[in-house]
């Protein structure tokens, strides 16, 4: 795929460099409102519209921000929209509102947004800044949403709200509580460990077997991705 292609932003936020099994960002929502998979669905999709939002605004601000002050000026275009998400969500939304709480407000410092803001839209163009959001947005809902499918059905016996286990079932309420959001996320980090395609790996001599596409997002200092991943960019 063409780098910063439409498709090519989508794969790497979806899969590529998904935020929460690949970079492990975001963490505090992540554990926090998965109790139930409506509830990191509903998170998911809150995020990946403030997300896509703020990195379109960033991307056309982008020449006009000064560098001293453009981290103030990234979390005041990420405030703008998080409370008008909020105010939607409060007045057609409420039981979701109710179940997020605070972890709303708390995206304006959601590493996973400020984190893109400066390492992608404030670099590239609109378009380009608005399918990395929609990619690293989705990639971030497929997580919350798979972490709280899990602990709501070994939890509960339930997927969505509804019975799917049997009544027999003894539901591990572990799961739905602080524990249970770190077992099921070491657990699913280990499957997708497991099948991951494209990562880098670092051999018993301490070389690394590494995938011939997988430099221009690295960052594994052993192998010098990094370095290589900043030529590659300056040269475009």
């Amino acid at each position: 795929m063409k780098a910063n292609s439409p498709m090519e932003r989508l794969y790497n936020g979806i899969i590529k460099e998904n935020p929460t099994f690949v970079l492990m960002l975001g963490m505090c929502p992540t554990l926090a409102v998965t109790t139930s998979a409506m509830n990191g669905l509903g998170m998911g999709l809150t995020t990946a519209v403030i997300l896509t939002a703020s990195n379109m605004m960033i991307s056309m601000l982008r020449k006009v921000i000064p560098d001293s002050v453009r981290m103030p000026a990234y979390i005041v275009v990420v405030a703008s929209f998080v409370t008008i998400v909020e105010f939607l969500l409060q007045g057609f939304i409420p039981s979701l509102y109710a179940s997020l709480g605070i972890y709303i407000p708390l995206i304006v410092v959601n590493c996973i947004i400020l984190g893109r803001a400066e390492s992608y839209a404030s670099k590239n163009g609109i378009i380009a800044s608005v399918f990395d959001g929609i990619g690293m947005g989705l990639g971030f809902t497929v997580g919350l949403t798979l972490i709280g499918l899990v602990r709501e059905l070994v939890g509960a016996g339930q997927i969505f709200g509804f019975q799917v286990m049997p009544k027999s079932y003894e539901p591990l309420t572990i799961f739905i509580l602080a524990p249970g959001a770190f077992f099921v996320l070491a657990l699913l980090v280990a499957v997708q460990n497991k099948f991951k395609i494209g990562s880098a790996r670092v051999n018993a001599d301490g070389t690394t077997a590494c995938s011939k596409d997988s430099c221009l997002n690295c960052t594994n200092t052993i192998c010098g991705g990094k370095a290589i991943a900043s030529a590659k960019q300056d040269q475009e």
